[in-house]
């Protein structure tokens, strides 16, 4: 009887331990199947590219196949480029020249934005069009490899995903991404429906366990948005405000929520993003750690302190005539509103003044990007001879007859230096606190408020749409910082002139300084828009004293439309045909990014 009740008892045991198994393992994502849907994808795309290199340019299946292999790659996309991101953006990267530091040579533009340039334009002999297909299929097969051999994880598919709806906003629906055939609408709904598919393969199960609400909310708002998209499709009169606002940044709120609620990975501090940031808008949305150099992360606030007070203190220059506050005047955007900045003896420099919020999130400084950090950045201008004109490796005594420094550096840095190299750090961390992401824009598009008028709707549009603008100045950093990754800062060459007559080129060859190649004449970084309505002249060299007279240099086509002799402008178009009430809106957009840090500083 008794070995018949512990028998009992241990099938029972049994039992229950296997259906807790099943269970468990019910509970676990498919993350197999879901790699599966990307392998396939991109297997799909290479297929479709095969079918348009057989049937060429100028077959009327020819833009079908382009289509079709473009909206594969988008499924395939997410995956694709995080586990390579130099030949995802290489496959879906602007149609440019690449200048291989590494060895000095050319590379002549390929990837679906070359091959939608040759069907769209017909402008390429059979050999070549051949060769485009033949070379962008090499780097989708290189990408399928990426996929054969990476596992999905938890860490992969969220960060790979955080990066598709960055994507969406900031590139799918700029033109960015498809700028001959404006397809970039439509793959947006791509991109969306292809998220839902993922989660339906992958964490579903998990969501609707734990939170049905959230699924279905989740799942509701995509379908949302795959309808507005449905409802319009044109490139020029698509309502970028209202589908971001109204329709992305629910949807992204939810991917926070969901990905808090599986418990499968925890964000590190590595990534460009704050994780935990609910929309793509927010004060935190940037992780500025990614952003920093590595021996300046983390800075406490005795350094940043520091280097506010060293920041105003013009005894850091050898003649005691110029502070960082000389050129960065905090209630003018941090710049000084002057053509050109002056040196340590009252001469005109050659380059105007940037401002220095938000300087930290970028990869390049200065107008030619000839420094990598900002760290860099700041020990430039203490041994440029027309600025501090002070050796680097040797801290001033001036400094120190100031009694309040000696109790600041210790309480920084723990010791009174004998290098200038503390402070340094200590201004780039103060620097780097000079963020603003609170402007009339930010709030609006959080949802905070609601006081866009019609006007600057329609000016952010058409920056987002025929105007091309946020093809270079990416939302919502407005610099040349390209999402997703940010691992780099654009240079353009866009043709400004000398003077505001616009009839000669202006003479600066911006970054061709570094490796003397034609490709870079007149090259310079891409900077921020934000607060620009406090940040006049603009251009590198201040030649234009309004946002009007901006607006009319990009409207002609830049340099090129002006008619200057230039081979490498980067601006892709000739003209872009505003009507004036069109450029007005675009003024009235660009000045809604004024932050109220700047209109708020009491300097």
């Amino acid at each position: 009887m008794y070995t018949t009740i512990k028998i009992t008892n241990i099938l029972l045991l049994a039992i229950f331990l296997t259906n807790c198994k099943k269970k468990h393992l019910d509970r676990v994502p498919d993350w197999e199947t879901t790699r599966s849907y990307y392998l396939d994808h991109i297997s799909q795309s290479i297929s479709y590219l095969d079918s348009l290199k057989a049937v060429g340019f100028q077959s009327k299946e020819s833009k079908l196949y382009f289509i079709k292999a473009r909206e594969a790659f988008k499924k395939a996309e997410p995956y694709a480029a995080y586990l390579n991101p130099e030949v995802g953006h290489r496959v879906n990267g602007p149609a440019l020249p690449i200048y291989k530091e590494d060895n000095g040579k050319i590379l002549k533009p390929i990837g679906f934005q070359k091959i939608e340039e040759s069907i769209y334009t017909e402008e390429i002999t059979h050999a070549d069009f051949q060769h485009e297909i033949y070379v962008t299929k090499g780097l989708l097969n290189n990408l399928k490899k990426g996929i054969e051999k990476r596992t999905l994880t938890p860490q992969r598919f969220f960060i790979t995903t955080h990066q598709q709806l960055f994507r969406i906003v900031s590139l799918g629906i700029s033109g960015f991404d498809t700028p001959v055939s404006h397809l970039g609408i439509n793959e947006s709904k791509i991109s969306l429906e292809s998220l839902r598919s993922v989660y339906n393969l992958s964490i579903r199960k998990l969501i609707k366990d734990n939170n049905l609400t959230l699924d279905s909310t989740f799942m509701e708002n995509i379908t949302k948005a795959v309808k507005f998209i449905e409802g319009n499709t044109n490139f020029e009169s698509f309502d970028r405000f209202a589908f971001t606002r109204d329709y992305m940044n629910p949807i992204t709120r939810n991917w926070v929520e969901i990905r808090k609620s599986v418990a499968l990975w925890t964000p590190t501090n590595t990534e460009p993003f704050n994780f935990d940031a609910p929309t793509f808008f927010e004060k935190n949305t940037f992780n500025l750690n990614y952003f920093t150099p590595a021996v300046n992360k983390n800075p406490t606030k005795e350094q940043i302190a520091l280097g506010e007070k060293l920041f105003f203190d013009t005894k850091l220059s050898n003649n005691g005539s110029m502070s960082c506050a000389t050129c960065h005047i905090p209630n003018k955007g941090y710049a000084d509103g002057l053509i050109s900045n002056f040196d340590n003896t009252g001469n005109a420099l050659q380059r105007n003044t940037p401002t220095l919020i938000n300087t930290a999130f970028q990869k390049s400084f200065f107008w030619d990007g000839r420094s990598e950090t900002i760290l860099d950045q700041v020990s430039s201008v203490f041994t440029n001879p027309n600025e501090f004109n002070a050796n680097i490796h040797q801290f001033s005594d001036t400094i120190l007859k100031d009694s309040t420094y000696a109790p600041l550096f210790k309480d920084a840095f723990g010791h009174i230096p004998t290098k200038n190299t503390e402070v340094v750090k200590a201004i780039a961390s103060y620097i780097s606190t000079l963020n603003g992401f609170d402007s009339k824009f930010d709030k609006n598009m959080r949802g905070e408020e609601d006081t866009f008028t019609e006007e600057e709707i329609a000016g952010y549009n058409i920056f987002m749409g025929k105007a091309l603008c946020a093809t270079c100045h990416f939302i919502p950093l407005t610099n040349g910082t390209v999402p997703p990754f940010f691992n780099e800062t654009e240079k353009e060459v866009i043709g400004v002139p000398k003077t505001k007559a616009n009839e000669e080129l202006d003479e600066d060859l911006g970054f061709y300084w570094k490796f003397n190649e034609p490709l870079h004449y007149g090259m310079f970084k891409t900077p921020t828009i934000r607060n620009a309505s406090l940040t006049a002249p603009y251009m590198h060299n201040g030649v234009y004293n309004t946002l009007e007279e901006v607006m009319d240099f990009y409207n002609k086509g830049g340099g090129a439309g002006l008619g200057f002799n230039l081979d490498h402008q980067t601006l892709p178009f000739e003209s872009l045909e505003l009507k004036p009430e069109e450029l007005a809106s675009l003024v009235s957009f660009v000045k809604t990014l004024t932050d109220d840090r700047v209109t708020n500083a009491n300097y």
